[in-house]
């Protein structure tokens, strides 16, 4: 196992994207791109800690069977994306598209893959993505996590605490999606 992790439910951060999009079309009055899903791995892992640098992160991206996309990223076929690796200035990072064959909900699938990753030494950092459905069953698993992890917890606003620090999944996505903060302030002032 990598040292650095991110398990993000795609279902939920894809359906964040779209709504990003959606809302930034309007506000900003131009086409807004699919994500770039790279640019968004290492906007999550600069969020998580780490820094430039010779590291491996693995993305995991957990979904239910009958999904076979992120809608909202490029690429965004998990076909694609499983086994898939890219270099950058942050190391390699490769993906792996778990789906549970069927034997479980992408819940489940979702908290069995994150305490696994907590229950390797290898494992340093790990990045989580959960749905809102799960949060505080993830905030639960987190709680027995070894002291020695640095452990974040993406959303789009402030939860309840834990035994871990937490970071908005907005701005990682806004940066993935072209969507620059002088581009905001020109708007806000007009």
């Amino acid at each position: 196992m990598n040292e650095n992790v991110i398990i993000a439910d795609a279902s939920f951060v894809d359906g964040v994207a779209f709504d990003l999009i959606v809302n930034f079309e309007r506000m900003l009055e131009r086409r807004i791109p699919q994500a770039d899903m790279a640019r968004w791995a290492e906007c999550i892992a600069l969020d998580g800690g780490l820094r430039q640098g010779e590291h491996q992160t693995v993305v995991i991206l957990t979904h239910d069977k009958n999904l076979s996309e992120m809608k909202n990223f490029a690429p965004g076929r998990f076909d694609d994306l499983n086994g898939m690796a890219f270099n950058g200035n942050l190391g390699e990072f490769s993906f792996s598209t778990p789906n549970g064959e069927g034997f479980v909900d992408k819940d489940e699938l979702f908290l069995d893959t994150l305490q696994t990753v907590l229950q390797q030494d290898s494992v340093k950092r790990v990045m989580v993505i959960p749905s809102d459905a799960i949060y505080n069953k993830v905030r639960d698993v987190l709680r027995q996590a070894d002291d020695n992890k640095r452990i974040t917890v993406f959303s789009m606003s402030p939860q309840a605490g834990g035994h871990f620090q937490q970071e908005i999944l907005g701005y990682s996505l806004m940066a993935a999606l072209g969507i620059r903060g002088e581009e905001i302030e020109v708007k806000g002032e007009k």
